[in-house]
């Protein structure tokens, strides 16, 4: 069926209507001071006890700084020990997507091709492979992490040609390589003729009052200004009424699966829902969402030491996690992801929340006597004689039956889901 033009133009006109009031709708504080509106969690119908249990998790697992967004206004933000508003932390790798965004500005402003060779800015011998291998190399596998250059060195930072060797052709090798991501912010200076902090300064942070500061291409700022980076993303790169960058497919393309190596991975960003995933470092590929416990259109900056910047569309959620590691020293992803949001999922009063002899929380309800707890292998006391259906994430289900109690550890690793009906 075609529709008329008239139809067409009042349809457009319908969604342009309803994007820029959803816009309007969404907050931003102002770009000085420390003024920032708040909303209060209980309007959200979200339960004291577990924003309480939720934070003193947060806490002990070394956090310096936790900001949760709703709409652009602050509903939690905790500070812990000496650290405060105005401390200033690293953000390690989560700042990967900043650079991922000012590509997408130089893009847009005529200054690079993301689709052109790396050494169309660099030079020819920014590496060391040959002339034609080098060639292929472009800003694209930069971003998505698929140059094909040797990663496994020594230092992971360094950028000189003899430690950028060639290892296999572009776009074949998912490979998480650090010294090929800094390369990114040589090429937008080198492109722009800037330096790659006033770049930022003049195109970012002086428009969204994030300042901050990049040394030795790591972005230090305060915990706030990963918040205001969260909030502009998730806002199309529109700061209240101030476009920063109009190129919202570059965006959007960004925050989707950029090959199908890591369908995980996008422009630097890491993605939920996927249905796999691949870690830094490890040849092994995981079969199961990047984080099973989380909203699956979530889009995250995750860094080393669990340096953590979350946004999900669908709530209209930013979230913000800094500090020291919460257990081990891990490169971007790590098991607290899945933890933080066990807590997080279960905040609305909605949900229910139930613990296991391994202090996992539960969530989903769908009768009175009916629950659906999310479990790491372990035995789970079932508080007495129930039915029960184990599934994995994915949905699959494992086994049922009937008892005190329900054995996952022969299932593998995890996370699983079992269904309790109690007798």
């Amino acid at each position: 069926m075609r529709l008329s033009h008239n139809l067409v133009c009042w349809i457009v006109s319908l969604i342009l209507l309803v994007s820029t009031a959803s816009a309007q709708e969404r907050y931003f504080p102002p770009n000085t001071g420390s003024t920032w509106e708040t909303t209060d969690p209980q309007e959200l119908g979200w339960c004291q006890d577990r924003i309480d249990s939720l934070l003193n998790f947060v806490g002990a697992t070394h956090a310096k700084a936790f900001i949760i967004l709703k709409g652009g206004k602050i509903v939690v933000e905790k500070y812990y020990d000496s650290f405060t508003v105005d401390s200033a932390w690293y953000w390690a790798s989560a700042g990967k997507v900043v650079t991922a965004f000012l590509i997408g500005h130089a893009q847009e402003n005529g200054l690079l091709n993301i689709s052109a060779p790396t050494s169309t800015y660099l030079g020819e011998g920014w590496t060391s492979c040959t002339k034609d291998q080098e060639a292929a190399i472009t800003v694209r596998h930069q971003l998505t992490m698929t140059t094909g250059i040797d990663g496994r060195t020594p230092d992971d930072n360094c950028t000189e040609p003899s430690c950028l060797k060639y290892r296999d052709e572009p776009d074949t090798r998912w490979d998480y390589y650090n010294a090929t991501y800094l390369l990114l912010q040589d090429v937008i200076a080198k492109a722009s003729n800037q330096t790659y902090q006033q770049y930022y300064f003049r195109n970012l942070a002086s428009r969204t009052g994030m300042g901050g500061l990049w040394i030795d291409g790591v972005l230090y700022s305060k915990p706030r200004a990963m918040a205001r980076f969260g909030l502009l993303v998730l806002n199309d790169g529109v700061w209240n009424s101030d476009t920063i960058i109009r190129d919202t497919a570059y965006l959007h393309r960004a925050m989707r699966p950029s090959q199908t190596l890591n369908p995980s991975y996008g422009y630097l960003w890491w993605l939920n829902g996927q249905g796999s995933y691949l870690r830094p470092g490890i040849p092994f590929v995981y079969s199961t969402d990047l984080v099973p416990t989380a909203p699956k259109d979530i889009v995250a900056g995750l860094g080393k030491n669990d340096q953590k910047l979350y946004l999900i569309p669908s709530q209209d959620l930013v979230v913000v996690r800094l500090g020291n590691p919460a257990s081990e020293e891990l490169p971007a992803l790590s098991g607290f992801d899945t933890d933080l949001w066990r807590y997080i999922s279960a905040l609305p009063c909605s949900t229910s929340s139930i613990s296991n002899d391994s202090g996992q929380g539960a969530q989903g309800a769908t009768a009175p006597n009916r629950r659906a707890l999310l479990v790491t292998p372990d035995v789970v006391s079932l508080n007495g004689l129930a039915s029960y259906r184990l599934y994995d994430v994915a949905g699959r289900m494992l086994t049922s039956g009937e008892g005190m109690e329900v054995d996952v550890t022969c299932y593998g690793y995890g996370p699983f889901i079992v269904e309790i009906e109690q007798k």
